[in-house]
């Protein structure tokens, strides 16, 4: 029986407490020589990889992107991009993965996440136009970003630690792994109404 991620990194645990609780004594050798006679190892190796090589791709590609023109509506590194064309140029280009085209959509469509859990390859969104999800970027680590911020600058890389992006900051989302292997968007936008109704959701849970 073929197991996924979940159920191998639950496998693993279950593994380590037992070994853990009838050898006390034993050290990493000996809890990943049980991990390798069960043949779990190589497959949580293979897991993580798989993961990391997936965020580090996407994060590569969207470097080689740095001082394209910010162009309202652009969708391509020659006519330029707006802050959602760019995230939705990378994931399709990296994972095949086309998004929604607003930023507010995006959100709407993928995964919220805490801001300490922020990995390579997830989205940040900011209010810069005094409404909720108006910019997006993609975080690449360390506390920056990658983003096409807007008219007359480029593609840049910058510290969500900077008081004016602090001061906007409005969530973290992640592309979940599931969607990441499904088909395009494109059958498949949210509406209006579907965007708003989630949005003002999120908002009443927060205020709780």
């Amino acid at each position: 029986m073929r197991m996924n991620a979940p159920a191998l990194v639950i496998a693993s645990a279950a593994l380590l407490a037992l070994s853990a609780q009838a050898a006390p004594g034993n050290t990493g050798d000996d809890m990943d020589k049980l991990l390798a006679d069960k043949g779990l190892l190589t497959q949580i190796d293979q897991v993580r990889q798989n993961v990391s090589h997936k965020a580090s791709e996407l994060v590569v590609n969207a470097m080689g992107f740095l001082g394209v023109p910010y162009r309202r509506g652009g969708n391509t590194a020659e006519t330029g991009f707006d802050c959602s064309g760019f995230v939705r140029a990378i994931y399709e280009q990296s994972v095949g993965l086309l998004l929604p085209r607003r930023a507010e959509q995006q959100a709407a469509a993928t995964q919220s996440i805490d801001k300490n859990d922020l990995q390579p390859g997830d989205l940040v969104f900011f209010n810069t136009l005094r409404r909720t999800f108006s910019h997006v970027g993609i975080y690449v680590g360390d506390g920056k970003f990658i983003h096409s911020p807007k008219p007359g600058a480029e593609v840049r890389v910058e510290s969500m630690t900077v008081s004016y992006w602090q001061s906007r900051f409005d969530g973290a989302r992640r592309v979940a792994a599931q969607a990441r292997e499904a088909l395009p968007f494109r059958q498949s936008q949210p509406t209006a109404a579907d965007i708003q109704a989630r949005l003002l959701m999120e908002q009443e849970q927060n205020r709780r």
